[in-house]
Protein backbone atom coordinates (compact mmCIF):
# COMPACT_ATOMS: atom_id res chain seq x y z
CA UNK A 1 0.00 0.00 0.00
CA UNK A 2 1.36 3.57 -1.13
CA UNK A 3 2.40 6.06 1.82
CA UNK A 4 -0.80 8.35 1.95
CA UNK A 5 1.45 11.24 1.98
CA UNK A 6 2.74 10.15 -1.43
CA UNK A 7 2.55 12.55 -4.18
CA UNK A 8 3.90 12.85 -8.00
CA UNK A 9 4.19 15.90 -10.22
CA UNK A 10 4.99 16.84 -13.84
CA UNK A 11 5.30 20.29 -14.34
CA UNK A 12 7.27 23.22 -16.69
CA UNK A 13 9.87 25.17 -14.76
CA UNK A 14 10.64 28.17 -15.82
CA UNK A 15 14.76 28.92 -16.76
CA UNK A 16 16.31 31.86 -15.16
CA UNK A 17 16.12 34.40 -17.85
CA UNK A 18 13.51 32.90 -19.86
CA UNK A 19 11.58 34.86 -22.65
CA UNK A 20 9.97 32.44 -24.86
CA UNK A 21 9.92 28.62 -26.50
CA UNK A 22 10.42 25.35 -24.94
CA UNK A 23 10.71 24.79 -20.87
CA UNK A 24 11.86 21.53 -19.22
CA UNK A 25 9.74 19.05 -17.87
CA UNK A 26 9.93 18.09 -14.55
CA UNK A 27 9.21 15.86 -11.81
CA UNK A 28 8.32 15.99 -8.85
CA UNK A 29 7.56 13.51 -6.12
CA UNK A 30 6.98 14.64 -2.02
CA UNK A 31 6.91 12.11 0.61
CA UNK A 32 6.19 13.36 4.53
CA UNK A 33 6.62 16.91 3.46
CA UNK A 34 9.81 15.78 2.13
CA UNK A 35 10.03 17.54 -1.24
CA UNK A 36 12.27 16.24 -4.22
CA UNK A 37 12.62 18.16 -8.05
CA UNK A 38 14.20 15.47 -10.95
CA UNK A 39 14.84 17.01 -14.77
CA UNK A 40 13.31 14.60 -17.03
CA UNK A 41 15.61 16.07 -20.06
CA UNK A 42 12.75 16.56 -21.93
CA UNK A 43 10.91 19.66 -22.96
CA UNK A 44 7.31 21.02 -24.05
CA UNK A 45 5.63 25.05 -25.22
CA UNK A 46 3.95 25.96 -22.14
CA UNK A 47 0.93 26.67 -24.56
CA UNK A 48 0.57 22.87 -25.61
CA UNK A 49 1.22 21.45 -21.60
CA UNK A 50 -1.98 20.12 -19.82
CA UNK A 51 -1.27 21.02 -16.47
CA UNK A 52 -4.17 19.43 -14.40
CA UNK A 53 -2.96 15.59 -16.68
CA UNK A 54 0.92 16.54 -16.52
CA UNK A 55 0.90 15.80 -19.70
CA UNK A 56 1.46 17.27 -23.15
CA UNK A 57 -1.74 18.09 -25.41
CA UNK A 58 -1.91 16.33 -29.18
CA UNK A 59 -2.69 13.38 -30.70
CA UNK A 60 1.28 13.67 -33.09
CA UNK A 61 3.73 11.07 -33.14
CA UNK A 62 5.75 12.93 -31.18
CA UNK A 63 3.21 14.01 -28.64
CA UNK A 64 2.41 10.00 -27.78
CA UNK A 65 6.37 9.41 -27.57
CA UNK A 66 6.88 12.27 -24.96
CA UNK A 67 3.56 11.35 -22.88
CA UNK A 68 4.57 7.61 -23.03
CA UNK A 69 8.26 8.60 -21.76
CA UNK A 70 6.39 10.69 -19.25
CA UNK A 71 4.32 7.70 -18.36
CA UNK A 72 7.72 5.21 -18.03
CA UNK A 73 9.12 7.86 -15.77
CA UNK A 74 6.20 7.96 -13.74
CA UNK A 75 5.98 3.92 -12.98
CA UNK A 76 9.72 3.87 -12.42
CA UNK A 77 9.05 6.30 -9.33
CA UNK A 78 6.16 4.66 -8.21
CA UNK A 79 8.38 0.80 -8.10
CA UNK A 80 10.80 2.82 -6.75
CA UNK A 81 8.55 3.18 -3.76
CA UNK A 82 7.79 -0.17 -3.72
CA UNK A 83 11.07 -1.28 -3.62
CA UNK A 84 11.47 0.70 -0.44
CA UNK A 85 8.29 -1.04 1.22
CA UNK A 86 9.55 -4.32 0.01
CA UNK A 87 13.26 -3.87 1.61
CA UNK A 88 11.65 -2.39 4.76
CA UNK A 89 14.01 0.29 4.62
CA UNK A 90 12.71 3.64 5.43
CA UNK A 91 10.38 5.76 2.68
CA UNK A 92 11.42 9.29 1.70
CA UNK A 93 11.92 11.28 -1.59
CA UNK A 94 15.58 10.85 -1.42
CA UNK A 95 15.45 7.58 -1.20
CA UNK A 96 13.19 6.92 -4.42
CA UNK A 97 15.24 9.88 -5.97
CA UNK A 98 18.67 7.58 -5.19
CA UNK A 99 17.08 4.63 -7.04
CA UNK A 100 15.68 6.23 -9.97
CA UNK A 101 19.83 7.97 -10.53
CA UNK A 102 21.22 4.71 -9.70
CA UNK A 103 23.00 6.66 -6.59
CA UNK A 104 22.23 3.40 -4.00
CA UNK A 105 24.72 0.90 -6.36
CA UNK A 106 27.47 2.67 -4.88
CA UNK A 107 27.16 2.95 -1.22
CA UNK A 108 27.47 5.79 1.03
CA UNK A 109 30.74 6.29 3.04
CA UNK A 110 30.71 8.24 6.16
CA UNK A 111 33.48 10.56 6.24
CA UNK A 112 32.30 11.16 2.08
CA UNK A 113 29.07 12.83 4.02
CA UNK A 114 30.80 14.40 6.96
CA UNK A 115 32.87 16.49 4.11
CA UNK A 116 29.79 17.21 2.17
CA UNK A 117 28.33 18.82 5.60
CA UNK A 118 31.76 20.66 6.09
CA UNK A 119 31.41 22.13 2.93
CA UNK A 120 28.07 23.50 3.02
CA UNK A 121 28.64 24.86 6.40
CA UNK A 122 31.85 26.31 5.45
CA UNK A 123 29.69 28.22 2.50
CA UNK A 124 27.49 29.38 5.40
CA UNK A 125 30.08 31.11 8.00
CA UNK A 126 28.99 34.38 8.53
CA UNK A 127 24.97 34.19 7.74
CA UNK A 128 23.72 30.78 9.59
CA UNK A 129 27.35 29.69 11.41
CA UNK A 130 30.48 31.00 13.10
CA UNK A 131 33.79 29.99 11.59
CA UNK A 132 34.52 28.90 15.50
CA UNK A 133 31.50 26.06 14.86
CA UNK A 134 33.03 25.17 11.44
CA UNK A 135 36.52 24.52 13.06
CA UNK A 136 35.44 22.22 15.60
CA UNK A 137 33.33 20.09 12.85
CA UNK A 138 37.05 20.38 10.46
CA UNK A 139 38.04 18.79 14.16
CA UNK A 140 35.43 16.36 14.58
CA UNK A 141 35.65 15.19 10.96
CA UNK A 142 39.60 14.63 11.54
CA UNK A 143 39.05 12.31 14.74
CA UNK A 144 36.42 10.34 13.01
CA UNK A 145 38.99 9.80 9.89
CA UNK A 146 42.06 8.97 12.03
CA UNK A 147 39.58 6.53 13.97
CA UNK A 148 38.63 4.89 10.96
CA UNK A 149 42.36 4.82 9.78
CA UNK A 150 43.35 3.17 13.00
CA UNK A 151 40.60 0.68 13.61
CA UNK A 152 39.36 -0.60 9.74
CA UNK A 153 42.83 0.59 7.95
CA UNK A 154 41.05 2.00 5.10
CA UNK A 155 40.38 5.73 4.21
CA UNK A 156 36.39 5.54 4.58
CA UNK A 157 34.21 3.67 6.17
CA UNK A 158 30.37 2.51 4.48
CA UNK A 159 27.29 3.94 6.14
CA UNK A 160 26.51 -0.12 6.50
CA UNK A 161 29.22 -0.47 8.98
CA UNK A 162 27.27 2.86 11.07
CA UNK A 163 26.09 0.93 14.31
CA UNK A 164 26.18 1.16 18.32
CA UNK A 165 29.31 -1.11 18.02
CA UNK A 166 31.28 1.70 15.89
CA UNK A 167 30.47 4.76 18.17
CA UNK A 168 31.36 2.89 21.81
CA UNK A 169 34.36 2.01 20.22
CA UNK A 170 35.06 5.50 18.53
CA UNK A 171 34.50 6.93 22.20
CA UNK A 172 36.72 4.32 23.69
CA UNK A 173 39.66 5.23 20.82
CA UNK A 174 39.39 9.40 21.83
CA UNK A 175 39.64 8.51 25.49
CA UNK A 176 42.27 6.30 25.53
CA UNK A 177 44.46 6.42 22.44
CA UNK A 178 43.99 9.74 21.87
CA UNK A 179 44.15 10.65 25.66
CA UNK A 180 40.48 13.24 25.48
CA UNK A 181 38.93 13.74 28.42
CA UNK A 182 35.25 12.38 29.10
CA UNK A 183 33.00 15.58 28.56
CA UNK A 184 35.23 16.56 25.28
CA UNK A 185 34.65 13.23 23.91
CA UNK A 186 30.66 13.91 24.48
CA UNK A 187 31.19 17.21 23.03
CA UNK A 188 32.97 15.00 19.46
CA UNK A 189 29.92 12.56 19.73
CA UNK A 190 27.60 15.43 19.38
CA UNK A 191 29.38 16.66 16.35
CA UNK A 192 29.15 12.91 14.43
CA UNK A 193 25.83 12.72 15.49
CA UNK A 194 24.50 15.34 13.27
CA UNK A 195 26.23 14.06 10.59
CA UNK A 196 24.18 10.87 11.52
CA UNK A 197 20.87 12.08 11.93
CA UNK A 198 21.30 13.62 8.37
CA UNK A 199 21.80 10.25 7.17
CA UNK A 200 18.56 8.74 8.74
CA UNK A 201 16.91 12.09 8.03
CA UNK A 202 18.23 11.03 4.26
CA UNK A 203 16.43 7.72 4.57
CA UNK A 204 20.47 6.38 4.07
CA UNK A 205 20.34 4.72 7.65
CA UNK A 206 17.11 3.10 8.78
CA UNK A 207 17.62 3.75 12.67
CA UNK A 208 19.72 6.02 14.78
CA UNK A 209 23.04 4.33 15.58
CA UNK A 210 23.26 6.67 18.78
CA UNK A 211 19.62 5.71 20.08
CA UNK A 212 20.87 3.20 23.65
CA UNK A 213 24.06 4.73 23.46
CA UNK A 214 25.02 7.50 26.32
CA UNK A 215 26.31 11.08 25.99
CA UNK A 216 26.20 12.20 29.70
CA UNK A 217 28.57 15.03 30.94
CA UNK A 218 30.36 14.19 34.16
CA UNK A 219 29.69 16.90 36.35
CA UNK A 220 32.76 19.16 36.51
CA UNK A 221 33.33 21.60 39.28
CA UNK A 222 33.22 25.06 37.66
CA UNK A 223 32.42 26.93 40.89
CA UNK A 224 33.36 30.64 40.83
CA UNK A 225 35.70 32.69 42.57
CA UNK A 226 33.85 33.90 45.51
CA UNK A 227 33.97 37.35 47.02
CA UNK A 228 37.58 36.55 48.81
CA UNK A 229 39.25 35.26 45.89
CA UNK A 230 38.16 37.77 43.84
CA UNK A 231 39.04 40.43 46.03
CA UNK A 232 42.81 38.61 46.06
CA UNK A 233 43.19 38.64 42.64
CA UNK A 234 42.26 42.36 42.65
CA UNK A 235 44.77 43.79 45.54
CA UNK A 236 47.84 41.18 44.82
CA UNK A 237 50.15 43.22 43.74
CA UNK A 238 52.52 41.54 40.73
CA UNK A 239 55.88 42.40 40.41
CA UNK A 240 56.07 40.61 36.83
CA UNK A 241 54.04 42.75 34.30
CA UNK A 242 53.34 39.55 31.91
CA UNK A 243 51.22 38.34 35.26
CA UNK A 244 49.57 41.83 35.88
CA UNK A 245 48.22 42.43 31.83
CA UNK A 246 46.86 38.49 32.07
CA UNK A 247 45.10 39.52 35.71
CA UNK A 248 43.97 42.65 34.45
CA UNK A 249 42.52 41.27 31.41
CA UNK A 250 40.46 38.13 33.54
CA UNK A 251 39.52 40.80 36.08
CA UNK A 252 37.71 42.78 33.48
CA UNK A 253 35.90 39.84 32.09
CA UNK A 254 35.06 39.07 35.67
CA UNK A 255 33.11 42.52 35.74
CA UNK A 256 31.67 42.22 32.06
CA UNK A 257 30.79 39.04 31.80
CA UNK A 258 33.12 38.86 28.26
CA UNK A 259 34.09 34.90 26.94
CA UNK A 260 37.52 34.85 25.70
CA UNK A 261 36.82 35.33 21.58
CA UNK A 262 34.80 38.57 22.88
CA UNK A 263 37.43 40.34 24.28
CA UNK A 264 40.25 39.18 22.36
CA UNK A 265 38.54 40.82 19.06
CA UNK A 266 37.13 44.10 21.22
CA UNK A 267 37.35 47.19 19.38
CA UNK A 268 37.53 50.85 20.98
CA UNK A 269 34.81 51.51 18.64
CA UNK A 270 32.70 49.38 20.50
CA UNK A 271 32.97 51.52 23.48
CA UNK A 272 29.76 53.64 23.33
CA UNK A 273 28.13 56.46 25.61
CA UNK A 274 25.14 54.99 26.86
CA UNK A 275 21.69 56.76 27.67
CA UNK A 276 22.73 57.53 30.64
CA UNK A 277 25.72 59.40 30.11
CA UNK A 278 28.21 56.52 30.67
CA UNK A 279 29.79 54.23 29.51
CA UNK A 280 29.04 50.80 27.86
CA UNK A 281 30.26 48.09 26.15
CA UNK A 282 27.98 47.56 22.84
CA UNK A 283 29.27 43.85 20.94
CA UNK A 284 27.69 41.09 18.93
CA UNK A 285 28.55 37.77 20.88
CA UNK A 286 30.58 35.53 18.32
CA UNK A 287 29.56 32.31 19.22
CA UNK A 288 25.56 33.26 19.33
CA UNK A 289 25.97 36.35 17.06
CA UNK A 290 23.52 37.99 19.21
CA UNK A 291 24.00 41.88 20.66
CA UNK A 292 25.11 42.41 23.98
CA UNK A 293 25.28 45.70 25.81
CA UNK A 294 27.14 45.91 29.50
CA UNK A 295 27.55 49.04 31.12
CA UNK A 296 31.17 48.95 32.78
CA UNK A 297 31.46 49.29 36.37
CA UNK A 298 34.74 51.23 37.98
CA UNK A 299 36.99 48.63 37.82
CA UNK A 300 36.54 47.59 33.75
CA UNK A 301 36.99 51.15 33.01
CA UNK A 302 40.33 51.92 35.46
CA UNK A 303 41.74 48.96 32.98
CA UNK A 304 40.95 50.28 29.98
CA UNK A 305 42.50 53.37 30.76
CA UNK A 306 45.61 51.54 31.70
CA UNK A 307 45.60 50.11 28.23
CA UNK A 308 44.72 53.29 26.12
CA UNK A 309 47.86 53.60 25.07
CA UNK A 310 49.81 50.26 24.57
CA UNK A 311 51.24 49.93 21.62
CA UNK A 312 49.67 46.62 20.72
CA UNK A 313 46.64 48.07 21.55
CA UNK A 314 46.73 51.25 19.17
CA UNK A 315 48.40 49.32 16.33
CA UNK A 316 45.63 46.91 16.47
CA UNK A 317 42.33 48.65 17.13
CA UNK A 318 41.74 46.93 20.19
CA UNK A 319 40.83 47.45 23.79
CA UNK A 320 43.02 45.11 25.45
CA UNK A 321 46.62 43.38 24.78
CA UNK A 322 44.89 39.70 24.97
CA UNK A 323 47.31 36.71 24.18
CA UNK A 324 46.67 32.94 23.47
CA UNK A 325 43.94 31.49 25.57
CA UNK A 326 46.34 28.96 26.10
CA UNK A 327 49.10 31.18 27.59
CA UNK A 328 46.34 32.97 29.73
CA UNK A 329 45.56 30.18 31.30
CA UNK A 330 49.09 28.88 31.90
CA UNK A 331 49.24 31.96 33.71
CA UNK A 332 46.12 32.01 35.88
CA UNK A 333 47.65 28.77 37.24
CA UNK A 334 50.16 31.03 38.32
CA UNK A 335 48.15 33.79 39.29
CA UNK A 336 45.84 31.35 41.83
CA UNK A 337 49.24 29.73 43.34
CA UNK A 338 50.51 33.48 44.28
CA UNK A 339 47.06 34.60 45.55
CA UNK A 340 46.57 31.71 47.68
CA UNK A 341 43.46 29.65 45.53
CA UNK A 342 43.86 26.19 45.62
CA UNK A 343 42.35 25.11 42.99
CA UNK A 344 42.33 25.63 38.86
CA UNK A 345 41.39 28.52 37.43
CA UNK A 346 40.77 28.88 33.60
CA UNK A 347 39.60 32.12 31.63
CA UNK A 348 36.19 31.49 31.04
CA UNK A 349 35.65 31.36 35.31
CA UNK A 350 35.88 34.87 34.70
CA UNK A 351 32.40 34.73 32.98
CA UNK A 352 30.93 32.53 35.68
CA UNK A 353 32.38 35.02 37.96
CA UNK A 354 30.23 37.88 36.49
CA UNK A 355 27.02 35.94 36.17
CA UNK A 356 27.00 34.78 39.95
CA UNK A 357 29.61 36.46 42.45
CA UNK A 358 29.42 39.83 40.78
CA UNK A 359 25.94 40.36 39.74
CA UNK A 360 23.25 37.84 41.13
CA UNK A 361 24.74 37.64 44.18
CA UNK A 362 24.14 41.54 44.75
CA UNK A 363 20.83 40.93 43.47
CA UNK A 364 20.75 42.18 39.81
CA UNK A 365 17.88 40.59 38.27
CA UNK A 366 18.52 37.26 36.17
CA UNK A 367 17.00 38.93 32.87
CA UNK A 368 19.50 41.40 33.12
CA UNK A 369 22.27 39.24 33.31
CA UNK A 370 21.22 37.16 30.67
CA UNK A 371 21.38 40.39 28.10
CA UNK A 372 24.57 41.20 29.22
CA UNK A 373 25.59 37.87 28.86
CA UNK A 374 24.36 37.73 24.98
CA UNK A 375 21.76 34.82 25.81
CA UNK A 376 19.16 33.61 23.82
CA UNK A 377 17.93 31.98 26.38
CA UNK A 378 17.48 32.16 30.13
CA UNK A 379 17.42 28.69 31.21
CA UNK A 380 21.17 29.06 29.55
CA UNK A 381 22.08 31.71 32.13
CA UNK A 382 20.35 29.90 35.04
CA UNK A 383 23.23 26.46 33.70
CA UNK A 384 25.48 29.60 33.83
CA UNK A 385 24.84 31.48 36.70
CA UNK A 386 23.55 29.05 39.69
CA UNK A 387 22.41 31.19 42.52
CA UNK A 388 25.41 30.97 45.39
CA UNK A 389 24.26 30.56 48.88
CA UNK A 390 24.66 34.10 49.99
CA UNK A 391 22.09 34.89 47.39
CA UNK A 392 19.58 32.66 48.78
CA UNK A 393 20.73 33.25 52.64
CA UNK A 394 19.82 37.04 52.13
CA UNK A 395 16.63 35.95 49.89
CA UNK A 396 15.75 33.85 53.14
CA UNK A 397 16.49 36.68 55.44
CA UNK A 398 14.86 39.00 53.74
CA UNK A 399 11.86 36.80 53.96
CA UNK A 400 12.13 35.41 57.71
CA UNK A 401 11.88 39.89 58.25
CA UNK A 402 8.63 39.96 56.06
CA UNK A 403 7.13 37.08 58.12
CA UNK A 404 8.05 38.46 61.56
CA UNK A 405 6.66 42.03 60.29
CA UNK A 406 3.36 40.07 59.22
CA UNK A 407 3.10 38.50 62.26
CA UNK A 408 3.93 41.60 64.84
CA UNK A 409 0.86 42.94 62.52
CA UNK A 410 -1.20 40.58 63.15
CA UNK A 411 -0.59 39.99 67.26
Amino acid sequence: MLSKTFTLLFYLKKPKNYQSGKMPIYIRFTINKQRVEIATKRECEPEKWNQSSGRKNGIKEDVRSLNAYLDTLQTKVYDAHRRLIDSGKQITANGIKDILTGTTDRPRMIIEIFKDHNHEMHALIGKDFARGTYNRYEAALRNVQEFILYKYKVKDLSLDKLDYNLISSYAFYLKTKRNISHNTTMKYLVYFKKIVLICVKNGWLVRDPFFAFSMAKQEIDRRPLDESELRAVEEKKFGNQRLQKVRDIFLFCCYTGLSYVDVQKLKRSEIIDGFDGRKWLSIKRQKTDTPSKIPLLSVPLDILNRYSDHIQCVSQDRLLPVMTNQRMNSYLKEIADICGIERNITFHLARHTFATTVTLSNNVPIESVSKMLGHKDLRTTQHYAKIVDKKVSNDMEDLRLRLELKNAEQT
